[in-house]
């Protein structure tokens, strides 16, 4: 502790890569929550603890097939990963950041009657099903079943309210 306390002042980010996921993941929690280092990543070799890890906000590289994924997602970031898709690939479950502008203004101005509807919800590490009334706010990361010709459309609308009936 006393080594990343003189080194908060001295560095810009923390690569935790022993061997154990525990180490690991502790080392970049306390590097990122107690010792304030933006940038920080830690290697885990559960892939399912990986994906945890990422929703609290803490970068992993894991297996090599969840790590190329997570490469591509930063790489080629207008390209559409899914979730999940249904077996003929028309209809898919995506993440997607929401924009800071869609801050106080509620999750259902989102969906679409028939193209895209948000199902789920992760806010500050906890993951939920919006209600109706469900405010979005800054940082939120949202979960949209969307059919793959209306992709384009939710992007578009993630990008911000627009036009009459928005505040």
């Amino acid at each position: 502790q006393a080594a990343l306390e003189a080194a908060r002042r001295a560095v810009d980010a923390v690569a935790a890569v022993p061997s154990g996921d525990n180490s690991n993941i502790l080392t970049a929690r306390i590097a990122r929550e107690n010792f304030e280092v933006a940038n920080v990543v830690a290697r885990i070799y559960d892939p399912r603890r990986a994906v945890i890890y990422q929703r609290l906000g803490i970068p992993t590289v894991a297996t090599v097939r969840w790590t190329t994924d997570q490469i591509l997602r930063r790489l080629l970031p207008d390209t559409t990963h899914s979730e999940w898709s249904d077996p003929s690939g028309s209809l898919l479950v995506v993440e997607r950041v929401l924009s800071s502008v869609w801050a106080g203004h509620p999750l259902s101005e989102l969906d679409s009657d028939t193209r895209h509807r948000i199902v789920g919800l992760t806010r500050s590490g906890e993951a939920r099903i919006p209600g109706v009334d469900t405010i979005a706010q800054d940082g939120d990361v949202v979960l949209v079943a969307v059919r793959k010709d209306a992709i384009d459309e939710l992007d578009a609308r993630l990008a911000g309210p627009t036009g009459a009936g928005h505040h």
